[in-house]
């Protein structure tokens, strides 16, 4: 098998895995620290702006190649067996991406708290 089918089947992979997280942080079945690591894994992953952008060398990149990975992983983890194999057919059976504005503006809400200390760093060293 070529390595870059193997990429395509893990790349799927992690999708339906984040789906999974998304579904598993909203039942009540879930125990809460599973639940709680699902739902900050799973909007980080589906929130369109990123923590730590794209445009930043070599971190930009290692949040999605190493960290949300290994996030995933050990939220998976977290899950018992028989809730996480009805939580991967129900995401196995869900067609499109979910949403979720309140990670987007939890985000955003960090990039702003970024930016402000920044620029009080910069007129306080100034």
């Amino acid at each position: 098998m070529a390595i870059a089918d193997r990429l395509k089947r893990w790349a799927s992979a992690l999708k339906r895995d984040v789906l999974t997280l998304w579904i598993a942080a909203r039942d009540s079945r879930t125990p809460v620290a599973a639940r709680v690591l699902a739902m900050a894994v799973a909007a980080y992953a589906l929130s369109p702006i990123d923590l730590v952008p794209d445009f930043i060398p070599v971190l930009g990149q290692l949040d999605e190649l190493l960290i949300l990975p290994l996030a995933i992983a050990l939220a998976l983890r977290l899950i018992p067996a028989a809730l996480l194999a009805e939580f991967r057919e129900a995401a196995d059976r869900r067609s499109g991406r979910p949403r979720s504005r309140v990670a987007a503006a939890f985000i955003v809400l960090v990039w702003l708290a970024g930016a402000i200390l920044a620029g009080s760093w910069l007129l306080l060293s100034a």
